[in-house]
């Protein structure tokens, strides 16, 4: 590819991040302007804020998306925001970001968090109301309700509260990451005659956020009270001989990705878990406070935390709506939750069967959550059993702190198995966990390895060896989404189940590789990032651009999480101006803007957001009538091509194929219901209301398909 025919990312004098793509195709001399990256992941957040808003949404559900965008706005800030920041403060900053850009970015932030407060005191607290579920607040408790609040406060909150005068001798405290706090403004003096006027209470994060009265106070409701009000109503008792005055809960918000040169460690575990010590006190990026706060309280903490008025988020209720999760645990009430849905046992599979004698009959492949996990689990507990399983090699990326994958493969070792575990430590807030899972392995003597200095490990891989007579045979299993059960029921992703010997050779092949930093063979047919996964999708949509340009009929339909890389879309862009039909199913970021006339009149681009996560990694191209589809960990992302240790396969047999396409493509190409259709401009659609009453909805589809009366082990 030429310099010319490059992207080059460049500041818009109109605002946001623009970059311009200059095609040599029939467009030639007209540029195309790529979406926001930033802005693009908020959007997504405004189309997970829908489910929130819709009546025919149970409450507690339409209550846990709402907590889901608060949930992702902190991740938001706390990975994405920083370098936005920093060059709004270099006025001579050069680079992708620009103080447009986070003017911008705030603005749009701003008004998603003010839809997401008006949601919560206009419409869901006065519902929860109706059902007989309320959150008191003191002017709203009775007597009786008071006296235990106080109660409850003299016995568990007030021992843990340590509030702090500021002075000369107690400068203001360090402030945790995501830590609930309140800042007050006090008349009178001190013990020592001093009239220092400012203190600060943390609020423990050890005690629950909502607390909920007993029935004998809370009457013939469901009432709850928030620790942050508990609080509130027993400030004054907290300075005795002072007067309280202004006050305000506040919540700063900082950056968290860890950064750790690994060219300059001598051991990388050891480093991350020194880096995760400092982790909650990173660069302040965002200062939360009550709707109530005076200036003068507002200015006093952006200045502690050298925030610009732009990083000040004003909320009318908790500070944390994240945390409202809770009241959703606390609820027994079915009929406010989505009917209970109950995945079936893998169609392919049957309970008892051995998995080794039903892989030597044909690869398997599991729709998750729609089939359930088990299957997986299956596969590996039987590896663990049998005495004829020599070794078992697995990637893990995020398990849970809490996994039975990780217990089965303690157990493997103790049955005196090989077992050889790829850890990636960097996994994003998932560090801790696996630091302490890699500890654990190499204890009991495990093969514990941390893959590629400078990549991270993100294919999902789980390799078994086993004799067989004379001979060694290799079982794999490769998924587009994590080895962790909780997830699994929740996200929408595929686990292929295989013995074919190119397949599981070429897994072997990987495992080595990562283990011995060795050079690869040449491998039949897996793509491995950052070595030719890149190359190989260009090549592909190229070779797609050139039959349409011969007359030929070319489609694509790719499914993926995000969609950012330059060149993966400049290869869109140009194989769609000669011909080839592209169809991009993208469930967040997605910096194309499709449908341009001249220059992506051939591309669609639709998100679905709905009950499950959408995950699974699907990319299908057709030339006439010949077909190919693969599945892969990795997004079209530059760090998942670059900088990253991800897979891509090939599904070769027919009827998977076939059922993948069914499943992944055209039941969501033709969803109706949940579908959001981006335009030229960056915004995204729904049908109309009367299209989306009767619309199909891919996932219900799913649900239908799949759905068993039989309660699997474990469920709630």
């Amino acid at each position: 590819m030429s310099p010319a025919e490059q992207i080059d990312v460049q500041a818009s004098p109109k605002g946001p991040i623009l970059a311009d793509m200059k095609s040599h195709t029939a467009a030639a001399g007209k540029g195309i302007t790529l979406l926001d990256r930033d802005l693009s992941i908020l959007a997504f957040n405004e189309r997970v804020l829908d489910w929130a808003r819709r009546p025919e949404v149970p409450l507690l559900e339409r209550l846990r998306f709402l907590c889901i965008v608060s949930s992702n706005l902190d991740e938001f800030f706390e990975v994405r925001v920083a370098p936005q920041l920093d060059a709004m403060r270099d006025a001579d900053h050069e680079g992708t970001y620009t103080v447009e850009s986070f003017t911008a970015l705030s603005a749009m932030a701003a008004s998603l968090v003010e839809r997401q407060y008006a949601l919560y005191n206009d419409e869901l607290m006065p519902a929860f109301a109706r059902a007989g579920i309320r959150i008191l607040s003191q002017g709203e408790r009775n007597l009786a309700q008071r006296r235990w609040v106080h109660e409850y406060f003299e016995r568990e909150v007030r021992p843990l509260l340590v509030p702090v005068g500021l002075d000369p001798a107690h400068p203001f405290p360090q402030v945790a990451n995501k830590s609930l706090n309140f800042i007050v403004q006090m008349s009178g003096r001190d013990a020592f005659g001093r009239s220092n006027d400012i203190a600060i209470v943390k609020v423990p994060r050890v005690l629950p956020r909502l607390i909920r009265l007993p029935d004998k106070v809370a009457g013939k409701k469901i009432a709850f009270v928030s620790l942050s009000s508990v609080i509130r109503a027993h400030l004054a008792e907290l300075f005795p001989g002072r007067g309280v005055g202004q006050f305000s809960q506040f919540r700063v918000t900082r950056h968290s990705d860890l950064a750790v040169d690994e060219d300059d460690v001598k051991n990388l575990r050891t480093a991350l878990r020194q880096g995760l010590e400092h982790r909650h006190f990173g660069q302040a990026v965002r200062l939360e406070v009550s709707s109530g706060c005076s200036a003068y309280l507002a200015q006093f903490l952006l200045g502690q935390f050298k925030l610009p008025a732009q990083s000040l988020y004003r909320v009318a209720g908790p500070v944390n709506l994240g945390r409202l999760t809770q009241l959703i645990d606390l609820v027994d009430e079915p009929a406010l939750r989505f009917p209970a849905f109950h995945a079936s046992y893998p169609k392919q599979m049957a309970r008892g069967e051995s998995v080794f004698e039903r892989l030597k009959r044909g690869d398997v492949m599991i729709h998750q959550p729609f089939e359930s996990f088990d299957g997986v689990l299956a596969f590996l507990r039987e590896a663990v059993e049998d005495p004829q399983v020599l070794a078992i090699k697995q990637t893990i990326y995020r398990t849970g702190a809490h996994s039975e994958l990780m217990a089965l493969l303690r157990q493997a070792v103790h049955r005196g198995k090989e077992v050889m575990a790829v850890v990636e430590l960097k996994a994003r807030f998932d560090e801790e966990a696996n630091i302490n899972w890699a500890e654990m392995l190499e204890s009991i003597g495990a093969q514990v390895v941390y893959g590629v200095v400078g990549l991270k490990t993100h294919a999902k891989m789980l390799l078994v060896t086993r004799r067989e007579g004379r001979e060694l045979k290799r079982y794999g299993h490769l998924s587009t989404g994590n080895y962790n059960p909780g997830t699994a029921r929740v996200y929408t992703d595929l686990s292929h189940l295989s013995a074919n010997k190119e397949l599981t050779s070429d897994m072997e092949q990987v495992f080595l590789h990562l283990a011995g930093q060795n050079r690869l063979p040449r491998l039949n047919q897996l793509w491995l990032a950052p070595f030719h996964l890149h190359r190989r999708f260009i090549e592909k949509i190229e070779a797609l651009g050139e039959a349409a340009a011969n007359g030929r009929q070319a489609r694509i339909v790719a499914k993926m999480n995000a969609l950012t890389d330059e060149a993966l879309i400049l290869a869109l862009v140009r194989a769609g101006q000669r011909g080839v039909k592209i169809d991009l199913i993208v469930r967040g970021a997605c910096t194309l803007p499709p449908q341009l006339p001249g220059l992506t009149d051939n591309i669609r681009v639709r998100s679905i957001v709905g009950r499950f996560l959408e995950h699974s990694r699907v990319f299908y191209f057709r030339i006439d009538a010949q077909d190919e589809l693969y599945l892969s960990s990795a997004d079209w992302m530059n760090r998942n091509m670059l900088r990253r240790v991800e897979l891509a396969w090939p599904v070769r047999d027919p009827a998977l194929r076939q059922r993948i396409v069914d499943e992944c493509l055209v039941a969501y190409l033709h969803d109706g219901k949940e579908a959001w259709e981006l335009g030229q401009d960056g915004q995204y659609a729904l049908p109309d209301a009367p299209r989306r009453r009767h619309g199909h909805s891919a996932q219900d589809a799913l649900m239908a398909r799949y759905a068993t009366a039989e309660k699997p082990e474990g469920a709630r």
